[in-house]
């Protein structure tokens, strides 16, 4: 591993140093297990209790905190210069470029330079792999996708025809980017498939985690924007556009054609019914239900299934609940003025 004096630190984060510059940083661990030679973090104010018993080499700290029995980094976002440290120390080790000897590339695939291609790869016809890609065991890359430079798509991943992803995307095992999708009408006394014809756009910088599926537009593209992060067992309907820098927690289903704007955020196990609109900065607590559009900026949570007619009838009386709260509080007044008479003819 990597060794950085502190002040290379700071100068690689911008920070500042309170104590000796040259102390030597060969790890990084949490505040509470932290040693000699390792540095530890604070973003969070309850934890500023440990910088009094640590035995980290240095901790990195908000500018707030000046003082501390430790050497501190003082940086203006303790847990961003925190993961970029943690870059520094672990850096990530990826395998030579090469092809595998069993890759199935088609004759008419491009494949850029440095490119890593790991066993039982396939890369079908007139699809193209950007220069730096690694591409490990078991990826399926069906015809017609563009795969951007200095992307890494983990094991086991399938990418269906005509595809479309951009630089530096993360796609990790098992996802599946391009599926049919779930469109049916029922005619003739069964459900009959309607045709997915469309496609699925990714943009630059996007991860993706395991297990999550994509599907492709019926018509058109399903598009996930620049900077969003999708978090494990996500399911991503077709026509579904998400705006760029948003955050999708495990779990969570967003039905076909909705849109999400910049910066939303979607708890875990958060659904969202089809065809509507999020508006950026829009954030959503776990479990969740969201069924109507939202305004920029609004907050949402609770969601709980009951009988249809029951629902409505406590959503309508819902509604009214701060006007009743609002009588309630008159009727408790009301009552102790009429109580008090009785208190002063008892007393007499």
């Amino acid at each position: 591993m990597p060794n950085y004096t502190l002040q290379q630190l700071a100068q690689i984060t911008g920070g500042r140093v309170i104590g000796d510059p040259q102390t030597m940083i060969t790890a990084v661990k949490p505040i509470e297990s932290a040693d000699t030679g390792s540095i530890t973090f604070i973003s969070n104010p309850k934890y500023a209790q440990y910088l009094e018993s640590t035995k980290a080499a240095a901790v990195i700290v908000s500018r707030q905190i000046e003082q501390a029995p430790v050497a501190l980094l003082q940086v203006d976002n303790p847990y961003a210069a925190f993961a970029l440290v943690m870059t520094l120390i672990y850096p990530d080790r990826p395998p030579a470029p090469g092809i595998h000897p069993t890759a199935v590339i088609a004759q008419s695939a491009q494949i850029g330079q440095n490119v890593y291609l790991a066993a039982h790869t396939a890369i079908g016809e007139n699809s193209y792999i950007g220069d730096g890609t690694y591409i490990y065991p078991g990826v399926s890359i069906a015809n017609d996708c563009r795969i951007g430079d200095n992307c890494v798509i983990h094991a086991n991943v399938s990418i269906y025809q005509k595809v479309s992803i951009g630089n530096k995307v993360i796609i990790h095992s098992g996802t599946v980017i391009g599926s049919d999708g779930f469109g049916y009408v029922f005619a003739q006394g069964k459900q009959q498939k309607i045709p997915q014809v469309g496609t699925v756009e990714i943009e630059d910088e996007v991860e993706i985690g395991a297990n999550v599926t994509i599907d492709r537009g019926a018509l058109g593209a399903t598009c996930i924007g620049r900077c969003t992060k999708i978090d494990n067992l996500v399911q991503i309907a077709h026509n579904v556009v998400i705006g760029e820098n948003s955050i999708i927690v495990a779990q969570t289903g967003i039905s076909g054609s909705t849109k999400l704007g910049k910066r939303v955020v979607l708890g875990g196990q958060v659904g969202v019914v089809g065809h509507i609109e999020l508006a950026d900065d829009t954030k959503v607590a776990a479990k969740a239900g969201v069924t109507k559009n939202t305004a920029p900026g609004t907050v949402l949570a609770g969601f709980i299934g009951v009988p249809h007619q029951e629902w409505r009838k406590t959503e309508a009386i819902t509604r009214k609940l701060p006007d009743l709260y609002a009588k309630i509080k008159l009727l408790e007044k009301e009552i102790q003025i009429l109580k008090k008479p009785l208190k002063d003819s008892a007393n007499e």
